[in-house]
């Protein structure tokens, strides 16, 4: 069986350099860092995310959770984190890979296994202890890397077992309760959706109450509950984050890419900006080009 030793292995001969690396298994990313990085906000899918090196600290709001080897992390709608890698170095990189929920196959396997759908609340955001199994899963799908012809038949049955592996482990009510369409977490995952796909143009709540399938006071009420923010600060949160893509990919100016995402008005923009990152968009940018492994937050 493959142990987080051999999961580590695997990372690092596929993700060579620092930075988030997209793969050609679908859902898969891998990500490295050779020094801790500042705490940074950035969205985070719905996923789970296995450390093979190092260690993290994610927050949303005042609640911050420790992940490593020893510990993993599932994020069960897409939620603006902060997140900080806190041990990394050249010799011993920062090592993980994401593995983004499949919804539909989700709730597939959920109706196949005639599963409850739990009721109440539960925590969309947390950590549990690392599982042999989950990792062998886990090593096996990023070992399809080097068998690309592979792909297209295994990787589907081994996501399918990496489901299961979450579904029979301690937070199978929580991933039930996202297979339901009906309940409050599945009715924000849309809300989140609906924001995400326009989130440069005005927000109209209720259009987004509508695409979740709530009213607009229970979109606010539960929103909040689960994001720790209101749909108008995590659609602020999405618009900052990709005007800060911009400049820093794209080599976009603070202007054009604030008027890109949606901003009228250069000194809010610049005011809402620096109230996130720390800094006004060119210093962030100019600080960041010199040290690329330092804006790195996912």
């Amino acid at each position: 069986m493959s142990d987080i030793t051999d999961l580590a292995s695997a990372i690092a001969r596929h993700a060579p350099l620092s930075g988030m690396m997209q793969t050609s298994v679908p859902r898969l990313t891998l990500i490295r860092a050779e020094q801790p990085s500042e705490p940074l906000p950035a969205v985070y899918e719905a996923s789970l995310c296995l450390i093979a090196q190092g260690s993290k600290r994610v927050s949303l709001g005042e609640h911050s959770v420790l992940y490593d080897p020893a510990r993993y992390l599932l994020v069960s709608v897409d939620l603006p984190l902060v997140g900080h890698v806190l041990e990394a170095s050249p010799d011993a990189p920062y090592l993980c890979c994401k593995i983004d929920l499949d919804p539909a196959a989700l709730a597939d396997l959920v109706a196949e296994r005639h599963d409850e759908i739990p009721e109440g609340e539960l925590p969309v955001l947390a950590v549990y202890p690392a599982d042999s199994d989950l990792v062998d899963a886990a090593c096996r799908l990023v070992k399809l890397l080097d068998r690309p012809e592979s792909i297209p038949t295994l990787a589907p049955l081994i996501e399918r077992e990496i489901l299961y592996r979450l579904l029979t482990g301690p937070h199978g009510a929580l991933l039930r309760k996202m297979s339901s369409s009906d309940s409050h977490l599945s009715q924000v995952s849309r809300a989140i959706a609906a924001i995400r796909k326009a989130f440069h143009t005005r927000l109209r709540i209720d259009d987004i109450a509508s695409a979740a399938g709530m009213s607009p006071s229970s979109l606010h009420a539960h929103f909040k509950a689960i994001t720790r923010m209101t749909p108008l600060d995590y659609q602020k949160q999405l618009r900052l984050q990709e005007a800060r893509r911009l400049m820093m990919t794209a080599g976009a100016s603070a202007g054009a890419a604030g008027f890109a995402v949606g901003y009228y008005s250069p000194s809010q923009f610049s005011r809402e900006y620096r109230r996130l990152f720390g800094a006004p968009p060119r210093q962030d940018i100019a600080r960041h080009s010199a040290a690329p492994d330092r804006a790195m937050a996912l």
